[in-house]
């Protein structure tokens, strides 16, 4: 198996790949973005399977999974993430994905997910599938727009404006606004007090 990871935390990328050249005997090229993931397939790919992180530089969400899909030939994309809400998952694989891989996943698991991909199979865990038939639509949710929950999620996750502007690729100070228009929607005081509400909520 070719893999290519591309990741921007170190400890994450360097573990899975480590352990899919050990006990997989995959062949794993990494990279940190997803400008760097699309040099190495235009030098080395097409890949048997390439997979994203889904809130690394370049990605801008799902828009990174097309443009790698093209550039991969025709062969598999998935999206890893330790983050995205579960309804993810089902939008990854209508964009293309041939997979969504939690990073909360167990190493023999992954390992299983990855060869079951590369041989040209769909997986997304039962796990978070059942979640996602199981989850109404939350009242909550509707107020927001996409990009909003993705900020709620980084405020709920207790990052800071500038780390929620590095995920989600924007300028610090949209984030600001965005912070802002949610509290005024949540009726919260302050970006703690929209957290615990949203939480409490059950949205995140």
């Amino acid at each position: 198996m070719r893999i290519l990871l591309a990741d921007d935390h170190d400890m994450v990328r360097e573990t899975i790949s480590a352990y899919l050249k050990s006990e997989g005997g995959a062949a794993v090229t990494s990279t940190i973005d997803l400008p760097g993931a699309l040099s190495e397939i235009e030098e080395n790919g097409p890949y048997d399977l390439v997979l994203l992180d889904y809130n690394m530089p370049g990605m801008q969400g799902l828009a990174g999974l097309g443009t790698a899909l093209k550039a991969n030939g025709g062969k598999g994309v998935a999206i890893i993430s330790g983050s995205a809400p579960s309804r993810t998952a089902q939008e990854a694989l209508d964009a293309g994905a041939v997979g969504f891989i939690p990073k909360t996943m167990g190493a023999q698991s992954l390992l299983n997910a990855v060869r079951f991909m590369s041989a040209g199979e769909i997986y997304v865990p039962v796990e978070l599938m059942r979640k996602e038939a199981e989850a109404p639509a939350h009242p909550l949710a509707d107020k927001l727009s996409p990009r909003e929950i993705e900020v709620l999620d980084g405020l709920c996750r207790g990052l800071s404006n500038k780390e929620i502007a590095r995920e989600l690729e924007l300028q610090e100070v949209t984030i600001k606004l965005h912070v802002r228009t949610l509290c005024r929607k949540l009726e919260a005081k302050n970006r703690t007090q929209a957290a615990l509400t949203a939480k409490e909520a059950g949205l995140f």
